[in-house]
């Protein structure tokens, strides 16, 4: 009886050391590193790809923690200058600007392939091209490059430019269309979707059928020139991360919008829905990838707002934007 009273104590002492070494040999769980994305705006679809690689883990897997920001009184372009942030939501005319201003930053992705963005009015108003906009008014939000797109496509239909009012500080499209103005750009992957979500209709004039140059990139993902240079691998991770998400929401939008609904609620979920149904064919569209950006876009579009005076320098394509850190960096499209 004591004989087995020992072995017995011996087993127990034994497992109970290999229980105890067990746990000395077992790896530490991992520390996610936090990063920061900040918004150019309110949440919105155009930021659905962020949501859904943050909800399905994406960016956890590649050891990432998220956190998606709305922006304060600064840019998008200062925060990312300054470190607010690591990564922003911003435009290829504000990084244009940007950089002719010598803010560090760079384009790193186009989350839209190519330009949603045009001439939106009441179809009642029967204006279905520039030259219709001649004795009309024009709601302006105010951004640089506006009103110098809108004269030059008027010219290019043989309109007068001068004979266009234009209406400034004008926001929402619902509250002020056919009331204060009687045209304005809107993106019609939001308010172009919720138009014919409200039974409202609508002519639209998309800007990149009226002149090539004005099909830019818009939204863009954007970094600093000291994190590029820096930390190139988180820089990776994050867009191989950001790149599921976005692929994720072109293979299935229906579940997409659920999860960028449940973290941003107070949006309308059939807006949501709708929205991104219109989206899934605009995030990659004729490009071999999602993030692909092209220097040719870049390069014109520097180049006519150098010849606009909008910015004061002239400006290389290879400056204001890379593909080198996206997932497949082999297609430069330069």
């Amino acid at each position: 009886m004591k004989r087995q009273l020992m072995i017995l104590t011996v087993i127990t002492a034994i497992l109970l050391f290999g229980v105890i070494a067990c746990k000395k040999k077992a790896k530490p769980e991992t520390t996610l590193r936090k990063v920061r994305v900040v918004l150019d705006w309110t949440p919105n679809t155009n930021h659905s790809g962020l949501y859904v690689a943050q909800g399905l883990g994406y960016y956890k897997e590649k050891g990432l923690e998220v956190e998606i920001l709305q922006p304060g009184e600064n840019t998008v372009e200062k925060i990312i200058a300054s470190d607010q942030a690591e990564f922003g939501v911003s435009y290829q005319e504000s990084v244009t600007i940007a950089r002719s201003e010598n803010i560090p930053v760079k384009s790193i992705a186009a989350i839209i392939q190519h330009n949603t963005s045009g001439f939106a009015s009441l179809k009642s108003a029967n204006i279905i091209s520039p030259k219709d906009f001649e004795g009309k008014r024009y709601g302006s939000s105010g951004w640089p490059s506006e009103l110098e797109i809108l004269r030059q496509v008027m010219e290019s239909y043989d309109a007068d430019y001068k004979k266009v009012q234009i209406v400034y500080g004008i926001t929402d499209f619902f509250s002020t269309i056919g009331r204060d103005a009687d045209f304005e750009w809107i993106y019609y992957g939001w308010d172009g979707v919720q138009a014919k979500l409200r039974g409202i209709e609508l002519n639209y004039i998309p800007v990149r059928d009226l002149d090539p140059v004005f099909d830019f990139y818009t939204p863009v993902l954007i970094a600093n020139d000291q994190l590029l240079n820096s930390d190139p691998e988180l820089v990776r991770d994050f867009l191989e991360a950001t790149s599921k998400g976005y692929e994720y929401c072109v293979q299935n939008p229906e579940s997409a919008a659920e999860i960028f609904w449940k973290a941003v609620p107070e949006l309308d979920k059939n807006l949501v829905k709708a929205s991104l149904n219109y989206l899934k064919t605009e995030f990659i569209s004729d490009a071999s990838q999602w993030g692909l950006q092209d220097f040719s876009v870049w390069q014109r579009f520097a180049d006519w707002m150098y010849q606009k005076h909008i910015i004061q320098k002239s400006l290389k394509a290879q400056e204001l934007f890379t593909n080198e850190f996206l997932p497949d960096a082999t297609h430069t499209k330069s």
